[in-house]
């Protein structure tokens, strides 16, 4: 979404900023992007940048108090009534300049911070949804330029939200499904492992959202996959996630086992990738999706990592025994805390790790 955000010199209701030493130097709004990180949690707003850097604005007059932000999330999908948005205030921490002069407005962030978030969640369709942004930025006092002149920025106009991890990601569809795929430096070298992530339920796609944003979104599970650390320890690797076009559990109905093999399948014969370090993990809904694989496939990978898989749900079970114990045969990693009160621990991770008993 776009805004155009008025920062109002003396306006009703406001203080009146104090007089410039001289004129301030006309423009045009002053865009801003939205800087975007991803957490545990998911996705959250945690800057600000001005693009000021024609400015030479004087790092020193900046403080928390000189600007003040807003923060307006809206549901875009009609047909859900039960996403919460938001209208509030956010937390101004601090303001500085980056490398190439633009001014950073800082702003608190963290599980559970009002406005902070650039998800919503649907409990009727079980997933989260993407709001549509709209920040306000208004100026509460001069700033000073490096030839100690007041300025004061008149406008600013919201641009893009930026997130370097994810947009490190380029898009793909194959077999049926979008996937997101991300290269390492040097993927060119030489051939290179792949690690497929698998997402949760409520990252899944659904009749009015099939983007494939929701899986880098929603939590650092592939993210986790593309830090430094993880990226030197795997020497470069590649990070591909797919997204379901509904629950990865319909795979029943939707064949989603074997669309992922066809759609892996074709990302391998198109990158510089490894046959032999091919590692599928998953969480949750996408725990059973890298069991599944790895059982219909057990020559094709070289490890599962199931994390807080579905083996039963809601009555049915997802995985036989006779299934599961086909991953003895795979190198098998298992995580799951026991106090889950999604999937409970007895019936789904524990009862994997009885059978995978070499896991």
């Amino acid at each position: 979404a776009m805004a155009v955000a008025l920062a109002l010199a003396g306006g009703i209701g406001m203080p009146a900023l104090a007089a410039p030493d001289n004129d301030p130097p006309s423009s045009d709004a002053v865009p801003f992007t939205l800087d975007a990180q991803v957490l545990d949690s998911g996705q959250q707003v945690v800057s600000l940048t001005l693009e000021t850097s024609d400015v030479a604005v004087d790092e020193s007059s900046l403080t928390a108090d000189t600007f003040s932000v807003h923060a307006k999330g809206t549901n875009p999908f009609a047909s859900l009534t039960d996403v919460a948005g938001f209208d509030v205030d956010r937390e101004v921490t601090g303001a500085s300049l980056n490398d190439d002069g633009d001014i950073v407005i800082n702003l608190g962030h963290g599980f559970t911070v009002p406005g902070a978030d650039t998800l919503g969640w649907s409990n009727s369709a079980a997933r989260n949804v993407q709001l549509d942004l709209e920040y306000t930025i208004t100026q509460n006092e001069p700033i000073l330029s490096t030839d100690d002149s007041s300025v004061v920025l008149s406008k600013f106009e919201q641009g893009a939200l930026v997130d370097p991890e994810v947009d490190a990601f380029a898009s793909g569809a194959a077999a049926g499904l979008n996937y997101r795929l991300f290269t390492p430096d040097n993927a060119a070298s030489s051939k290179r492992p792949l690690v497929i992530w698998l997402h949760g339920l409520g990252e899944g796609g659904w009749a009015e959202a099939q983007d494939n944003a929701l899986p880098l979104l929603a939590n650092r599970g592939a993210l986790g996959f593309v830090t430094p650390e993880a990226q030197e320890i795997f020497g470069g690797a590649y990070v591909l996630a797919p997204q379901a076009t509904d629950f990865w559990f319909n795979d029943s109905e939707m064949g989603y086992s074997a669309k992922l093999k066809a759609l892996i399948d074709d990302v391998v014969a198109k990158q510089n990738i490894d046959p032999s370090r091919i590692y599928v993990v998953g969480a949750s809904n996408g725990g059973y999706m890298a069991a599944r694989l790895g059982s219909d496939y057990p020559d094709y990978f070289a490890a599962v990592v199931p994390i807080c898989p579905a083996v039963a749900y809601d009555d049915t079970t997802l995985l036989t025994d006779d299934e599961l114990a086909v991953l003895r045969n795979v190198p098998t990693w298992i995580v799951q805390a026991t106090s889950d009160d999604v999937l409970p621990y007895e019936d789904n991770g524990g009862h994997m790790a009885d059978i995978v008993d070499n896991a």
